[in-house]
C-alpha cells in the first residue's frame, strides 16, 4: 500500500498540517522540521497526489472542452489549436466528446463545476438560457467557440458574411443557377444539436442572390445530415434536375467533397461543367484544389484558450465577443459557366 501523508506525519513526529506546509513550500516551517519531514518522505518513498494538492488550493488546474464529433476535420483543427495553447500553460486538458444530444445535456449539467474544471470551452454547441444560467452560477469561466450567447465569452466568425462571400464569388463568375447544399436548417427533429452555421450561411446565400436580382429556387437547396456520403446523394439529386444548377455552394468542405464525387460519377468536369465551392479550408481542400471560404480554425482554438486564461485571471470581467476574419480562397473548382 502506498504511503500517505498520515504515514509521513507519524514517521516525522509532526502533524499533518506541518507535512502539508512542507509540500507547499511554506516559509513558516523550521529548517530542522523541514529536513525531518523530507527525510520521512524519502524513507517511505512518498509521492504526493497532484490532484489532492490542487484541490487543497481550491483549483483543479484543468480546462475542459466539450465538443461534438471530434473526429470531424474542422473540430480536430480547433482542438489542435486549443491543445497547443494549453500545453504552454500550467493547465491540463480534458476533452468531452459529444455524440448525442443526451450526452451534451449531461455534460452541460455535470462538467461546469469547480470540482472538475477551472475553465470550460464549448465548441459549436449552442447553450440554452437555462444552460447559461447554470454556467454562471457555477463560477466556472466559460468560452464559446463557433456559437454565441451574449452572457458568455465567445470566439466566432460571421457565417452569414461567409455564405454571402461564397455566393458572390459564383455570381461574379457569371453563375445564376446556384445551389446550396447543407445540414438541415434549425430543425431539432433532424438536427438535435442546434448547430447554427448552415442556417447563417444559408442566410448569406439568400442575401447575395437577392442583391444580384437572382430569384431563389427552392429545389436548389438540398439538406441532410452532415457527411460526405449524404452530400454526394444530395448533389446527385441537384445534378439530375431538369434544369440543374451550374454551381454548388456546399456549407462545408466535407460536403463539397461529396459534391465533387457526385460530379465525377455523373461524368461532369469540374469546373467546366459544374463549379463547386466549400467552406472551412480544411487540410484536404488544398490537395483537392477546392475553392473555399477559409476560416482560421487553428487560430480559433488558440484564441479561445487565450481568452479563457484572461477570464481565469480576471474573474467577473465583462463577456467579450471576438469575431475572426474570413477569406475567399480561389483554387481550381470554380470558373465561369459554359
Amino acid at each position: 500500500m502506498p504511503a500517505t501523508i498520515y504515514h509521513v506525519a507519524k514517521k516525522a513526529g509532526v502533524g499533518i498540517a506541518t507535512v502539508s506546509r512542507v509540500l507547499n513550500n511554506s516559509a513558516n516551517v523550521r529548517s530542522s522540521t523541514r529536513e525531518r519531514v523530507e527525510a520521512a518522505m524519502r524513507a517511505l518513498d512518498y509521492h504526493p497526489n497532484p490532484i489532492a494538492q490542487r484541490m487543497a488550493f481550491g483549483k483543479t488546474l484543468t480546462i475542459g472542452v466539450i465538443t461534438p464529433f471530434f473526429t470531424r476535420p474542422a473540430f480536430v483543427e480547433r482542438l489542435r489549436g486549443i491543445e497547443a495553447s494549453v500545453a504552454e500553460s500550467e493547465y491540463d486538458l480534458i476533452v468531452y466528446n459529444v455524440e448525442t444530444s443526451e450526452k451534451r445535456d449531461a455534460y452541460f449539467r455535470s462538467v461546469p463545476t469547480g470540482q472538475r474544471v477551472d475553465g470550460l470551452i464549448i465548441i459549436s454547441l449552442p447553450p440554452t438560457n437555462a444552460d447559461v444560467e447554470r454556467f454562471l452560477k457555477s463560477k466556472v469561466s466559460t468560452v464559446l467557440v463557433d456559437t454565441s450567447h451574449s452572457a458568455l465569452n465567445r470566439i466566432i466568425i460571421d457565417d452569414a458574411a461567409g455564405g454571402r462571400m461564397a455566393t458572390q464569388h459564383l455570381i461574379q463568375l457569371g453563375h445564376r443557377k446556384i445551389a446550396y447544399l447543407s445540414d438541415p436548417l434549425n430543425d431539432p427533429l433532424v438536427s438535435p444539436f442546434r448547430f447554427t452555421s448552415s442556417l447563417y450561411r444559408y442566410q448569406g446565400y439568400r442575401q447575395a442572390l437577392e442583391e444580384a436580382g437572382i430569384p431563389f429556387r427552392s429545389e436548389y437547396h438540398q439538406a441532410a445530415e452532415h457527411s460526405r456520403y449524404q452530400a454526394r446523394l444530395l448533389a446527385h439529386k441537384l445534378l439530375s434536375l431538369p434544369d440543374p444548377p451550374t454551381a454548388i455552394f456546399a456549407a462545408s468542405d466535407t460536403q463539397a467533397m461529396g459534391a465533387l464525387e457526385a460530379a465525377h460519377e455523373d461524368s461532369l468536369k469540374v469546373p467546366e461543367d459544374i463549379s463547386i465551392i466549400g467552406f472551412d479550408d480544411i487540410e484536404i481542400a488544398t490537395y483537392l484544389h477546392l475553392t473555399t471560404i477559409r476560416q482560421p480554425l487553428y487560430e480559433t482554438g488558440l484564441r479561445a484558450v487565450e481568452l479563457l486564461l484572461f477570464c481565469l485571471e480576471h474573474p467577473g470581467s465583462r463577456p467579450q465577443e471576438i469575431v475572426l476574419p474570413l477569406e475567399l480562397v480561389v483554387r481550381e473548382t470554380t470558373a465561369p459557366p459554359k
